[in-house]
C-alpha cells in the first residue's frame, strides 16, 4: 500500500483539524502509538476514494491496531 493518508484529529471544541498528508509508513506508527485509533475518521483519495471514513473500516488498518492494541 502507498497512499497518502489524512486523518481528523480533535481539537479545542471538539473542532476536527485535518493531519497529513502522511504516507503509508507513517500512518501505520500512528496506528501504533495510538493517534489514529478505531473511531478516528481518515481519508486516502486511493483507499477510500477520498471519502472520510473510519479507521475501523480499513481492514489494514484495523488489523494493525489489533496486533498492536490487544484487549
Amino acid at each position: 500500500m502507498s497512499a497518502d493518508w489524512y486523518y481528523l484529529r480533535h481539537g479545542w471544541f471538539h473542532k476536527g483539524k485535518k493531519i497529513g498528508p502522511i504516507d503509508e509508513h507513517d500512518f501505520l506508527l500512528r496506528i501504533d502509538k495510538g493517534e489514529i485509533q478505531p473511531d478516528t475518521l481518515v481519508q486516502s483519495e486511493m483507499k477510500t476514494k477520498g471519502r472520510w471514513i473510519r479507521m475501523d473500516k480499513v481492514l489494514p488498518a484495523i488489523q494493525r491496531w489489533q496486533k498492536t492494541h490487544p484487549e
